[in-house]
């Protein structure tokens, strides 16, 4: 071989050799920084791309997807002095692939003792209730402080998320007898209201009973007053009719008026409950002269009805009652 292949090989390898030096590919989802005599120059991004060899080199490779970042269980003291465990997860992304190779180093580690730092702060200033009943509350302050933190960096933290709380093992008992005091506490509370709102009922019912009772017996006095307005009413002008009829000379008119309150007298003597004995100042004869009267004016009345001939009178009729006769 001559010394004329030599250098043509020697020169072929050198052109491969700056060729694989000065083109760089870059994949998906990172970015590398170049540095030019160890200084920062510019950032490359995914695809084939080209640099001076031997004068720039590639400085970080910074993955720029969203990452998981997994918190260890930390052991905090609230503000009323409870102890609890707890633990999280953080994600994050790269936003400025400059600033998080050189504004930090060991870029995770930095945010991991970041945001451990920050959950002891954050769940310490609250009470052991506040973290157990508003956890949403402390991912939203956690993740506002460690983002403000982180923001020079060129990271930007998405979400940070308490996967759990651990009270101690006695301090949860006591919260499973305080929660279950206040049930049946509440029970109570339902049961006693029940029993008041049935007798609220009841007594409504009651009255609104009462009340329609009372109205009932309204009605019945209302129209037995009437009823006997009514009967006095009849009775009035019965009266009338007989006066009448006793001022027109019609003796069966005057016989039946007096026998009629003669008959009444003797059923309210015959109906009462103490009478053994009863004496009739009174004669016979002249009840049953009155009773032929009612009957001479009855057989008048039906006659007259019956044929529409008045009928002609009894020339003599039955003597009444002398009323001052004893």
């Amino acid at each position: 071989m001559s010394g004329f292949d030599i250098v043509v090989i020697a020169l072929v390898a050198f052109v491969v050799l700056v060729l694989v030096a000065g083109i760089k590919t870059v994949p998906q989802g990172y970015r590398y920084t170049v540095e030019r005599f160890g200084r920062y120059t510019r950032t490359l991004e995914p695809g084939l791309n080209i640099i001076t060899p031997f004068i720039e080199t590639i400085g970080a490779k910074m993955n720029v997807m969203e990452q998981v970042l997994d918190v260890p269980t930390q052991e905090v003291i609230t503000r009323d002095n409870a102890s609890i465990s707890a633990d999280a997860v953080a994600f994050f992304q790269v936003l400025n692939a400059a600033q998080a190779a050189y504004q930090v180093a060991n870029l995770q580690n930095a945010i991991l003792n970041l945001t451990m730092t920050n959950i002891r702060s954050v769940m310490g200033s609250m009470d052991l209730d506040e973290l157990l009943s508003n956890r949403d509350a402390i991912n939203d302050k956690l993740l506002r402080v460690v983002d403000e933190a982180v923001g020079p960096w060129g990271v930007k933290v998405t979400r940070v998320e308490i996967k759990d709380i651990q009270p101690p093992k006695d301090l949860v008992d006591a919260m499973a007898r305080q929660m279950k005091a206040e049930r049946e506490k509440r029970a109570q509370v339902l049961e006693a209201e029940g029993m008041r709102n049935a007798q609220i009922l009841k007594a409504e019912g009651a009255k609104q009973a009462a009340i329609l009772q009372a109205e009932g017996k309204r009605e019945a006095a209302w129209r037995e007053a009437e009823a006997r307005e009514r009967l006095a009413e009849a009775e009035a002008k019965a009266t009338t009719l007989v006066s009448q009829a006793i001022a027109a000379g019609d003796v069966n008119a005057i016989n039946y008026f007096v026998a009629q309150k003669y008959t009444e007298a003797m059923a309210s003597i015959g109906t009462a409950s103490n009478a053994k004995i009863v004496l009739m100042p009174m004669e016979a004869s002249a009840l049953i002269g009155s009773l032929g009267g009612i009957g001479t004016l009855a057989r008048e009345v039906f006659g007259e009805a019956q044929t529409g001939q008045r009928p002609v009178r009894n020339p003599s009729p039955v003597p009444p009652v002398n009323p001052s006769r004893e």
